[in-house]
């Protein structure tokens, strides 16, 4: 089979801007594409990875209006998690949610399609259910809910997969008992700490932890969380610790229980069948939860995907922009 794996050519913002969204925050948006065309929003990962260029690339330019904007704490927003001084009380699901609303008015708007993988569709799943008037259509991969079982699973249920890494990164926690419980809570503290020392090295052993989890897929080629630049890993280290301590402030399963609010959008789900970090099980779920959503399971994805994976994500992105390839 051959696969459509060529993203866009590069493209850079027609506007951008910083939208004050309260409580001191500013978060940054973009703008690429054709202001006449489809409206896409990206919403991205982490929580806390912010948004990468190479996003812009995964839709036809000239038929979308593609929309980016880096979440609270993170990317260009400001004040930046980096800094331990930034108040971390202003940053919760329910904050996120309501920036995008202000964007969408910002931008004016009428609904637009969501795409989001990982911790992204996690949020816009929860944007969606919240507004599902402003929504078109959503594609999301690498499905996630959020859920405190889901996370238990990546921070502690994962060990036993990864034993040796997993020691280490409980090492990393002073204090917290050997089968890790509270072991998130206690990452939330030290990211956040005073003394930068702490900071760097509760940073370096949360992303460690993360590369781990993808050594299966990446044969250990790579480690995409502890390569990230100072500022944008002490941030994203943070925002996820700080959100999964907190359930990411969602009601256990809730996204789940409300999947009806999504009746009548159509939906993709994408998901790797090797996918360690969110595991095939909750998209399974959300997808006998919303029935206007069409599942696919590659065989041979992880949470980093795979050629098949892009060429799904791509063609789906296209259909539901009228272009399709």
């Amino acid at each position: 089979m051959t696969y459509i794996t060529e993203m866009y050519p590069p493209i850079e913002p027609r506007l951008r801007g910083m939208l004050d969204v309260g409580d001191g925050n500013r978060v940054y948006w973009e703008e690429c594409g054709n202001p006449e065309g489809k409206p896409v929003l990206v919403v991205h990962g982490g929580p806390g990875s912010g948004c990468r260029p190479g996003l812009r690339r995964m839709f036809d330019p000239g038929r979308c209006r593609i929309i980016l904007f880096d979440q609270r704490g993170c990317g260009r927003s400001t004040p930046h998690a980096s800094d331990p001084a930034t108040d971390m009380r202003h940053n919760t699901t329910a904050h996120l949610i309501a920036d995008m609303e202000r964007l969408r008015e910002r931008l004016g708007v009428g609904r637009w399609l969501l795409y989001g993988g990982s911790w992204g569709s996690t949020l816009a799943l929860a944007y969606a259910q919240t507004h599902p008037e402003r929504v078109s259509e959503i594609v999301l991969q690498a499905v996630t809910t959020s859920r405190r079982s889901e996370t238990d699973w990546l921070y502690r249920g994962a060990s036993r997969f990864f034993p040796e890494a997993w020691d280490r990164f409980r090492a990393g926690a002073p204090g917290v008992p050997a089968d890790g419980e509270g072991i998130v809570a206690a990452y939330a503290r030290l990211t956040g700490h005073s003394d930068p020392a702490v900071r760097a090295k509760a940073t370096a052993d949360w992303c460690a932890w993360e590369d781990s989890v993808l050594l299966i897929e990446t044969a250990g080629a790579t480690t995409p969380y502890t390569d990230r630049a100072d500022l944008a890993k002490l941030a994203f280290a943070r925002i996820c610790a700080h959100y999964f301590a907190h359930g990411a402030w969602l009601e256990e399963g809730a996204l789940l229980r409300d999947a009806g609010r999504l009746a009548g959008i159509p939906g993709a789900l994408i998901h790797g069948r090797l996918d360690m970090v969110c595991p095939v099980g909750t998209v399974w779920e959300l997808a006998k939860a919303w029935p206007d959503a069409e599942l696919t399971v590659v065989e041979d994805a992880g949470h980093m995907g795979s050629e098949a994976m892009l060429d799904r994500v791509l063609r789906t992105l296209d259909r539901f922009a009228g272009a399709p390839r």
